[in-house]
Parts: C-alpha cells; sequence; structure tokens
C-alpha cells in the first residue's frame, strides 16, 4: 500500500516540473557584485570615446556565398555517368537496376572474388577489369588485398586418433 502512494508522489506532475526548474531565475555572479559594487554599473554604461573612434574606423563589406545549387550549375564540362546493367541476376536484386562503369556491387565483387580462387587461369585481373569496367590496378589491388573467407578444421593434435581395424 505504501509504495503506491509513494509512486503517486513520485510521478505528481512529472511534465511540469522541470519546466518549473528551468524557468526559476539563477543567481548570476555579475548581479551579485553590482549590488554590492555601484561603481560598476556606472563603468559598463559609460561610454569609450576611444572605443567608438575605433568602431566609426571599421568597414564591412560583405557579399553572399553561391549557394550549392549555383556552383553545381556553374561547373562546367560534367559529362553524363555511363551505367552497365548488374550481372549475375540470380541473386534477385530488384533495387539494383544499374550500376555506374568503375563500380561493383557487393554481389559482384563477392563473384569475381570467388572466381578468381576458383579459376585463376581464366578469371586474371585483365579479364574482370575487362568484364565488369574497371581500372587494371584497381582489380589487381582487388585481388591482392581482399580474400573471401575460407573455414579450414585442423584436428587437435593432442588427442589419440583411434585406428579402425
Amino acid at each position: 500500500m505504501g509504495a503506491v502512494v509513494t509512486c503517486g508522489i513520485r510521478n505528481f506532475n512529472l511534465e511540469n516540473r522541470p519546466e518549473w526548474e528551468i524557468s526559476k531565475m539563477k543567481p548570476s555572479p555579475i548581479a551579485e557584485q553590482i549590488i554590492f559594487y555601484p561603481e560598476i554599473k556606472r563603468e559598463i554604461a559609460r561610454k569609450s570615446d576611444k572605443l567608438l573612434s575605433f568602431l566609426k574606423g571599421v568597414y564591412v563589406d560583405s557579399k553572399d556565398p553561391m549557394s550549392s545549387v549555383q556552383v553545381k550549375a556553374a561547373e562546367t564540362g560534367q559529362e553524363p555517368k555511363e551505367f552497365r546493367l548488374l550481372k549475375g541476376h540470380h541473386f534477385d536484386m530488384k533495387n539494383i537496376k544499374s550500376i555506374p562503369k568503375g563500380k561493383i556491387s557487393i554481389v559482384e565483387r563477392l563473384t569475381l572474388l570467388n572466381n578468381h580462387k576458383l579459376y585463376p587461369e581464366t578469371w586474371t585481373a585483365e579479364k574482370i577489369a575487362q568484364e565488369y569496367h574497371l581500372e587494371q590496378k584497381d582489380v589487381s589491388s582487388l585481388l591482392k588485398y581482399f580474400v573471401t573467407f575460407e573455414v579450414k578444421v585442423f584436428p587437435p593434435e593432442d588427442k589419440k586418433v583411434i585406428q579402425s581395424k
């Protein structure tokens, strides 16, 4: 019974209590200093002729920067991208209609890495570059640094193997 009352009191007006705390006036160290030292208030309100003369010497000339839309329109010689069809439609990737030339999808990357691993004589870097419209140096780097997963199971050496009779 006591838990129900405690929960009710704890959750009473839960949404408005933070607003009350936030809206309360916070003590300011400057306000306290102004109360104790009224000459600070006069010093803050006083105008300095030296600073005003500096301000009169400042001239600001600004121009709006060009928006990104204008910058894109101003770029000249932008060639339309060439696209190629996705290879290997057996993966049923309906959301990918075409891929820019010079790029490959993840599925194609795994396929070409697997083909190169299984048949390195036929799937050379030159053939892959020609087939997928890629740069030769990119394909050679891809074949050098990326490998597909390979699972190897080693028998434990410390267990004795029972020979069959």
